[in-house]
């Protein structure tokens, strides 16, 4: 096979950039072509900031947390440059939870972290504590509570169970 038919096989968008089509789980696994997988995310909305919370939060219900994660990224790309820590921590922490349920307790625990700092770190330069409905301060305790267990039992954690309540 060339380089061109290798190109050609991959998936792609109207642009040429690569777009990967395969159906996924509900923790974002890729799954075989033909596969049953569940409803992806639009890539690339632009939501108000509480619809994004809210989207979110119903996929991290759904145990969907690596979907939730694309919801953050949406936000984290399109939102306002003051507001970007904020929802890259937001989809961190998603997708922490996303890999300590595919059971990388390593992973895991380190983006959980990140993720838990990076929203503190806009809490205290901001000094909100609720921006758009949610409680950050629980959310990084539930962050760095999570990544603590899932490094001392490297099982996977159930990610409807462990999703954190973003508002009160």
């Amino acid at each position: 096979m060339t380089n061109a038919d290798a190109s050609d096989a991959r998936d792609r968008d109207v642009d040429g950039r690569a777009r990967n089509s395969r159906p996924r789980d509900g923790l974002g696994r890729p799954l075989p072509y033909g596969a049953e997988g569940v409803p992806r995310q639009p890539e690339g909305l632009v939501r108000t900031p509480r619809e994004t919370v809210s989207e979110a939060q119903v996929l991290l219900a759904k145990g969907r947390p690596f979907h939730a994660h694309e919801v953050f990224e949406d936000a984290w790309k399109s939102g306002p440059p003051d507001e970007r820590t904020l929802w890259r921590g937001l989809a961190q922490l998603a997708v922490g939870l996303t890999h300590a349920a595919r059971g990388n307790a390593l992973g895991g625990a380190r983006l959980l972290r990140r993720g838990a700092h990076a929203v503190e770190e806009w809490q205290t330069g901001r000094g909100e504590d609720r921006p758009y409905g949610m409680d950050l301060p629980g959310l990084t305790r539930w962050a760095v509570e999570l990544a603590e267990r899932v490094e001392h039992d490297s099982a996977p954690v159930d990610a409807r169970t462990e999703a954190p309540r973003l508002g009160p």
